[in-house]
Protein backbone atom coordinates (compact mmCIF):
# COMPACT_ATOMS: atom_id res chain seq x y z
CA UNK A 1 0.00 0.00 0.00
CA UNK A 2 1.91 2.97 -1.30
CA UNK A 3 1.36 6.69 -1.12
CA UNK A 4 -0.88 7.94 -3.92
CA UNK A 5 -1.57 11.34 -5.42
CA UNK A 6 -4.58 11.46 -7.69
CA UNK A 7 -7.55 13.66 -8.40
CA UNK A 8 -6.27 16.46 -6.20
CA UNK A 9 -6.29 14.32 -3.06
CA UNK A 10 -3.36 12.93 -1.10
CA UNK A 11 -3.68 9.44 0.29
CA UNK A 12 -1.19 8.58 3.03
CA UNK A 13 -0.13 5.09 3.88
CA UNK A 14 -2.56 3.24 6.14
CA UNK A 15 -0.99 0.09 7.58
CA UNK A 16 -4.12 -1.11 9.37
CA UNK A 17 -5.89 -4.04 7.77
CA UNK A 18 -9.45 -2.83 7.22
CA UNK A 19 -10.63 -6.06 5.61
CA UNK A 20 -8.76 -9.35 5.25
CA UNK A 21 -10.31 -12.14 3.22
CA UNK A 22 -8.86 -14.84 1.01
CA UNK A 23 -9.36 -18.29 -0.37
CA UNK A 24 -5.87 -19.64 0.13
CA UNK A 25 -4.68 -22.55 -1.95
CA UNK A 26 -1.44 -22.84 0.01
CA UNK A 27 0.75 -20.60 2.08
CA UNK A 28 4.20 -22.05 2.49
CA UNK A 29 6.57 -22.88 -0.35
CA UNK A 30 7.36 -26.23 1.22
CA UNK A 31 4.10 -27.10 2.97
CA UNK A 32 2.44 -30.46 2.37
CA UNK A 33 -0.30 -30.13 -0.25
CA UNK A 34 -2.14 -33.18 -1.53
CA UNK A 35 0.56 -35.58 -0.38
CA UNK A 36 3.42 -33.74 -2.07
CA UNK A 37 5.46 -30.71 -1.15
CA UNK A 38 4.60 -27.43 -2.88
CA UNK A 39 8.00 -27.55 -4.57
CA UNK A 40 7.22 -30.97 -6.02
CA UNK A 41 3.67 -30.52 -7.26
CA UNK A 42 2.81 -29.00 -10.62
CA UNK A 43 2.21 -25.24 -10.71
CA UNK A 44 -1.36 -23.98 -10.78
CA UNK A 45 -0.62 -21.23 -13.29
CA UNK A 46 -1.51 -22.04 -16.91
CA UNK A 47 -0.52 -19.44 -19.53
CA UNK A 48 -1.29 -21.59 -22.56
CA UNK A 49 -4.22 -19.33 -23.47
CA UNK A 50 -2.22 -16.13 -23.02
CA UNK A 51 0.20 -14.18 -25.19
CA UNK A 52 3.23 -12.21 -24.02
CA UNK A 53 2.64 -8.48 -24.56
CA UNK A 54 5.30 -6.91 -22.29
CA UNK A 55 8.74 -8.49 -21.90
CA UNK A 56 11.47 -6.73 -19.93
CA UNK A 57 14.52 -8.97 -19.65
CA UNK A 58 16.91 -6.19 -18.57
CA UNK A 59 19.50 -6.81 -21.23
CA UNK A 60 19.51 -3.00 -21.24
CA UNK A 61 17.49 -0.44 -19.30
CA UNK A 62 15.53 2.30 -21.08
CA UNK A 63 14.75 4.77 -18.28
CA UNK A 64 14.59 8.52 -17.68
CA UNK A 65 13.58 10.68 -14.77
CA UNK A 66 10.06 11.46 -15.92
CA UNK A 67 9.98 10.77 -19.67
CA UNK A 68 8.62 11.09 -22.23
CA UNK A 69 9.74 8.48 -24.69
CA UNK A 70 11.39 5.90 -22.43
CA UNK A 71 10.06 2.50 -21.46
CA UNK A 72 10.39 3.31 -17.76
CA UNK A 73 10.47 6.46 -15.67
CA UNK A 74 12.16 6.68 -12.26
CA UNK A 75 9.30 8.23 -10.28
CA UNK A 76 5.62 7.61 -9.69
CA UNK A 77 3.66 9.38 -12.45
CA UNK A 78 1.88 11.45 -9.77
CA UNK A 79 5.34 12.42 -8.38
CA UNK A 80 4.66 11.07 -4.91
CA UNK A 81 7.52 9.53 -2.96
CA UNK A 82 6.92 7.23 -0.01
CA UNK A 83 9.04 5.52 2.60
CA UNK A 84 12.34 6.72 4.05
CA UNK A 85 14.47 6.80 0.90
CA UNK A 86 14.22 9.36 -1.88
CA UNK A 87 13.60 7.96 -5.36
CA UNK A 88 16.12 9.69 -7.62
CA UNK A 89 16.72 10.30 -11.31
CA UNK A 90 19.02 7.67 -12.81
CA UNK A 91 22.73 8.26 -13.34
CA UNK A 92 25.09 5.82 -15.12
CA UNK A 93 25.76 3.81 -11.93
CA UNK A 94 22.93 4.64 -9.51
CA UNK A 95 20.34 3.60 -8.47
CA UNK A 96 20.00 1.17 -11.40
CA UNK A 97 22.64 -1.05 -12.94
CA UNK A 98 22.20 -3.87 -15.45
CA UNK A 99 24.59 -6.79 -15.86
CA UNK A 100 24.06 -10.19 -17.51
CA UNK A 101 20.32 -9.61 -17.85
CA UNK A 102 19.81 -8.70 -14.19
CA UNK A 103 18.63 -5.32 -12.94
CA UNK A 104 20.09 -4.21 -9.62
CA UNK A 105 18.24 -1.52 -7.68
CA UNK A 106 20.41 0.03 -4.99
CA UNK A 107 19.41 1.87 -1.82
CA UNK A 108 22.30 3.88 -0.37
CA UNK A 109 22.78 6.25 2.55
CA UNK A 110 25.13 8.97 1.37
CA UNK A 111 27.44 11.37 3.17
CA UNK A 112 24.64 13.89 3.74
CA UNK A 113 22.81 11.26 5.82
CA UNK A 114 19.99 10.87 3.28
CA UNK A 115 18.96 7.50 1.90
CA UNK A 116 18.34 7.39 -1.86
CA UNK A 117 16.98 4.53 -3.94
CA UNK A 118 15.18 3.58 -7.15
CA UNK A 119 11.67 3.10 -8.51
CA UNK A 120 10.49 2.17 -12.02
CA UNK A 121 7.08 2.98 -13.52
CA UNK A 122 5.86 1.72 -16.90
CA UNK A 123 3.89 4.93 -17.62
CA UNK A 124 4.87 8.59 -17.47
CA UNK A 125 2.87 11.54 -16.03
CA UNK A 126 0.93 11.96 -19.29
CA UNK A 127 -0.21 8.31 -19.18
CA UNK A 128 2.05 7.18 -22.02
CA UNK A 129 3.61 3.75 -21.64
CA UNK A 130 2.57 0.17 -20.98
CA UNK A 131 -0.71 -0.51 -19.22
CA UNK A 132 -3.27 -3.32 -19.37
CA UNK A 133 -6.61 -3.84 -17.65
CA UNK A 134 -6.82 -7.65 -17.58
CA UNK A 135 -4.15 -10.33 -17.80
CA UNK A 136 -1.24 -11.83 -15.92
CA UNK A 137 1.63 -9.72 -14.53
CA UNK A 138 4.90 -11.15 -13.18
CA UNK A 139 8.24 -10.13 -11.70
CA UNK A 140 11.12 -12.54 -11.07
CA UNK A 141 13.32 -11.12 -8.32
CA UNK A 142 15.54 -11.70 -5.31
CA UNK A 143 14.85 -9.57 -2.25
CA UNK A 144 17.40 -7.57 -0.23
CA UNK A 145 18.33 -8.85 3.25
CA UNK A 146 18.06 -7.11 6.58
CA UNK A 147 15.66 -4.93 8.55
CA UNK A 148 14.19 -1.75 7.11
CA UNK A 149 14.03 -2.78 3.45
CA UNK A 150 10.61 -2.61 1.80
CA UNK A 151 10.76 -3.75 -1.86
CA UNK A 152 7.61 -4.18 -3.91
CA UNK A 153 6.09 -5.06 -7.28
CA UNK A 154 2.70 -3.42 -7.77
CA UNK A 155 0.04 -2.23 -10.20
CA UNK A 156 -2.08 0.94 -10.25
CA UNK A 157 -5.24 2.14 -11.97
CA UNK A 158 -5.78 5.80 -11.02
CA UNK A 159 -7.69 7.41 -13.90
CA UNK A 160 -11.14 7.12 -12.34
CA UNK A 161 -12.54 10.37 -10.87
CA UNK A 162 -13.83 8.46 -7.84
CA UNK A 163 -11.08 6.05 -6.76
CA UNK A 164 -7.70 4.48 -7.41
CA UNK A 165 -7.06 0.73 -7.39
CA UNK A 166 -3.71 -0.64 -6.19
CA UNK A 167 -2.61 -4.27 -6.43
CA UNK A 168 0.58 -5.08 -4.52
CA UNK A 169 1.72 -8.39 -5.97
CA UNK A 170 4.49 -8.54 -3.38
CA UNK A 171 5.42 -6.30 -0.49
CA UNK A 172 8.39 -7.63 1.48
CA UNK A 173 9.50 -6.34 4.88
CA UNK A 174 13.10 -7.21 5.67
CA UNK A 175 12.55 -7.63 9.41
CA UNK A 176 10.21 -10.59 8.70
CA UNK A 177 12.04 -12.93 6.28
CA UNK A 178 9.50 -15.75 6.67
CA UNK A 179 6.50 -13.93 5.16
CA UNK A 180 5.47 -11.55 2.42
CA UNK A 181 2.29 -9.62 1.69
CA UNK A 182 -0.04 -9.32 -1.30
CA UNK A 183 -2.43 -6.40 -0.96
CA UNK A 184 -5.50 -5.17 -2.80
CA UNK A 185 -6.33 -1.55 -2.00
CA UNK A 186 -9.14 0.78 -3.10
CA UNK A 187 -8.23 4.43 -2.43
CA UNK A 188 -11.24 6.79 -2.43
CA UNK A 189 -11.02 10.21 -4.07
CA UNK A 190 -14.38 11.37 -2.71
CA UNK A 191 -17.04 10.22 -0.28
CA UNK A 192 -18.87 8.10 -2.86
CA UNK A 193 -16.32 5.26 -2.48
CA UNK A 194 -15.36 3.39 0.68
CA UNK A 195 -11.70 2.74 1.40
CA UNK A 196 -10.93 -0.99 1.24
CA UNK A 197 -7.84 -3.01 2.12
CA UNK A 198 -7.36 -6.75 1.60
CA UNK A 199 -4.00 -7.87 2.99
CA UNK A 200 -2.94 -11.48 2.32
CA UNK A 201 0.04 -12.67 4.37
CA UNK A 202 1.94 -15.62 2.90
CA UNK A 203 4.27 -17.87 4.89
CA UNK A 204 7.54 -18.88 3.19
CA UNK A 205 10.66 -20.71 4.39
CA UNK A 206 12.89 -18.39 6.42
CA UNK A 207 15.18 -16.34 4.18
CA UNK A 208 14.07 -18.07 0.96
CA UNK A 209 13.03 -14.83 -0.77
CA UNK A 210 16.49 -13.35 -0.08
CA UNK A 211 18.51 -16.42 -0.99
CA UNK A 212 16.81 -17.28 -4.30
CA UNK A 213 14.94 -15.75 -7.22
CA UNK A 214 11.18 -16.26 -7.21
CA UNK A 215 8.33 -15.44 -9.60
CA UNK A 216 5.74 -13.11 -8.06
CA UNK A 217 2.61 -13.00 -10.19
CA UNK A 218 -1.00 -11.91 -10.28
CA UNK A 219 -3.84 -12.74 -12.66
CA UNK A 220 -6.33 -9.89 -12.97
CA UNK A 221 -9.62 -10.82 -14.61
CA UNK A 222 -13.13 -9.30 -14.57
CA UNK A 223 -14.33 -11.66 -11.84
CA UNK A 224 -11.24 -12.57 -9.77
CA UNK A 225 -7.74 -11.51 -8.82
CA UNK A 226 -5.41 -14.45 -8.11
CA UNK A 227 -1.94 -14.12 -6.56
CA UNK A 228 0.84 -16.60 -7.39
CA UNK A 229 4.30 -17.50 -6.13
CA UNK A 230 6.40 -19.53 -8.57
CA UNK A 231 3.22 -20.47 -10.42
CA UNK A 232 1.44 -21.75 -7.30
CA UNK A 233 -1.76 -20.04 -6.23
CA UNK A 234 -1.43 -18.23 -2.91
CA UNK A 235 -4.73 -16.33 -2.60
CA UNK A 236 -7.71 -15.10 -4.59
CA UNK A 237 -10.37 -12.44 -4.12
CA UNK A 238 -13.23 -10.98 -6.18
CA UNK A 239 -12.25 -8.12 -8.49
CA UNK A 240 -13.57 -4.84 -7.05
CA UNK A 241 -16.13 -2.91 -9.06
CA UNK A 242 -13.67 0.02 -8.86
CA UNK A 243 -11.39 -1.73 -11.38
CA UNK A 244 -12.53 0.07 -14.52
CA UNK A 245 -9.38 0.73 -16.55
CA UNK A 246 -5.81 -0.26 -17.41
CA UNK A 247 -3.17 -0.97 -14.76
CA UNK A 248 0.43 0.15 -15.09
CA UNK A 249 3.46 -1.49 -13.49
CA UNK A 250 5.73 -0.24 -10.71
CA UNK A 251 8.65 -1.84 -8.88
CA UNK A 252 10.87 -0.29 -6.28
CA UNK A 253 13.24 -0.68 -3.36
CA UNK A 254 11.71 1.49 -0.65
CA UNK A 255 12.72 1.67 3.00
CA UNK A 256 10.86 1.95 6.26
CA UNK A 257 7.06 1.81 6.01
CA UNK A 258 6.96 2.71 9.70
CA UNK A 259 9.68 0.24 10.62
CA UNK A 260 13.11 1.48 11.80
CA UNK A 261 15.98 1.75 9.32
CA UNK A 262 18.91 2.44 11.65
CA UNK A 263 20.15 -1.13 11.12
CA UNK A 264 19.40 -1.30 7.39
CA UNK A 265 22.37 -2.57 5.41
CA UNK A 266 24.15 0.24 3.51
CA UNK A 267 23.99 -0.28 0.60
CA UNK A 268 21.06 -2.65 0.08
CA UNK A 269 20.29 -4.30 -3.26
CA UNK A 270 17.23 -5.77 -4.94
CA UNK A 271 17.82 -7.95 -8.02
CA UNK A 272 15.24 -8.33 -10.80
CA UNK A 273 15.54 -10.90 -13.59
CA UNK A 274 12.44 -9.99 -15.58
CA UNK A 275 9.09 -8.19 -15.62
CA UNK A 276 6.41 -9.59 -17.94
CA UNK A 277 2.76 -9.20 -18.77
CA UNK A 278 0.47 -11.58 -20.65
CA UNK A 279 -2.93 -10.97 -22.23
CA UNK A 280 -5.56 -13.61 -22.85
CA UNK A 281 -5.54 -14.65 -26.52
CA UNK A 282 -8.42 -13.19 -28.47
CA UNK A 283 -9.21 -10.84 -25.59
Amino acid sequence: MKRLWAGGQHFGRNRRILVAAATVAGTAALMIVGGATRADRAPDLDLSHYELVFDENFDTLDVSGRGPGTRWIAHTPWNGDFGDALFVDPTPDFPFTVENGILRIEARKEEDGIWRSGLLSSTDPSGEGFQMQYGYFEMRAKMPPGPGVWPAFWLIYNRSPDSSLEIDVVEYYGHAPDIYHSVLKVWPKNDTVEEQTYDFVHDVPWGSLVDEYHNYGVSVEPDEIIFYLDGHEMARTPTPVEHMGPLFILLDLALGSGFPIEHTKNPSHMYVDHVRAYRRKGG
